[in-house]
């Protein structure tokens, strides 16, 4: 007859080796015996690679890499840095332009878009058959091919007054042309999306930090004001994004 008494250890081995190894749950247990052994001296350096902190919002959907970099540098002639604040590019307009092209909006989802198509009155808008994206696409396009013409160089390459110029050029709508678009329609929509991108809320890729309402010393997105509503002096009220009201 076998002796039950000779299996304990065994089995007591095994428990021991799953514990110390932090097979449970089909994960490690860091911080346990493993967990010091494995990293030692080095645990408070994985802590603090745990609690940075990411912005995944900055992260490409639409754009290519020359596109993303011509939009930042235009954005930024839009709206520069100055006294007041920083600009467009450390904003991350372009980040916030870049995702809004990448959604429905920028393949016009919502909108009418089977003809027939009739040319517009001026106090119409542009009017056209193109998406927002093929818009944006071929004015990018459109300033990179007129920099290269008129200064043989990227228009990330320009100095500031060039690359002011050449967004003159395309607000007017007279000197250079766009295949399939005008650069008047192309250049108010970048102007519109630039400043949308300033100030809209930060979950969606641009006004970092809520840089953008601070130098306006705009409160976002505030669950209440019932009890600053009837006090007369100005109230500065630090900003809220709808991000910090996830899980209220």
């Amino acid at each position: 007859m076998a002796d039950t008494n000779s299996k304990q250890p065994k089995s007591s081995s095994r428990r021991e080796f799953l514990k110390n190894s932090g097979i449970a749950l089909g994960g490690l247990m860091v911080g346990g015996v493993l967990g010091g052994s494995l990293f030692g001296s080095k645990k408070a350096e994985v802590e603090k690679v745990v609690e940075k902190s990411v912005n995944y919002n900055q992260a490409l959907m639409f754009f290519n890499q020359e596109q993303f970099q011509l939009t930042e540098a235009a954005c930024e002639r839009i709206f520069p840095q100055d006294e007041h604040g920083p600009g467009a590019k450390e904003l991350g307009v372009a980040f916030y332009i870049d995702h809004q092209l990448a959604s429905p909006w920028g393949i016009n989802a919502k909108d009418y878009m089977t003809g027939p198509f009739y040319p517009g009155e001026p106090t119409q808008g542009m009017q056209t058959s193109l998406k927002r994206a093929e818009i944006f696409t071929l004015g990018l396009q459109g300033l990179a091919d007129y920099s290269k013409k008129k200064y043989n160089k990227r228009f990330t390459d320009l100095t500031e007054a060039e690359q002011d110029e050449t967004l003159k050029v395309f607000e007017a709508g007279k000197e250079y042309q766009l295949a399939g678009t005008s650069t008047t329609g192309f250049f108010s929509l970048l102007r519109s999306m630039t400043i949308e991108g300033v100030y809209a809320d930060p979950m969606y890729g641009g006004n970092k930090d809520m840089q953008g309402w601070k130098m306006r010393n705009y409160p976002g997105n505030q669950m209440s004001f019932a009890k600053d509503i009837e006090k007369d002096e100005f109230m500065k009220i630090e900003p809220k994004s709808l991000h910090d009201h996830m899980g209220h």
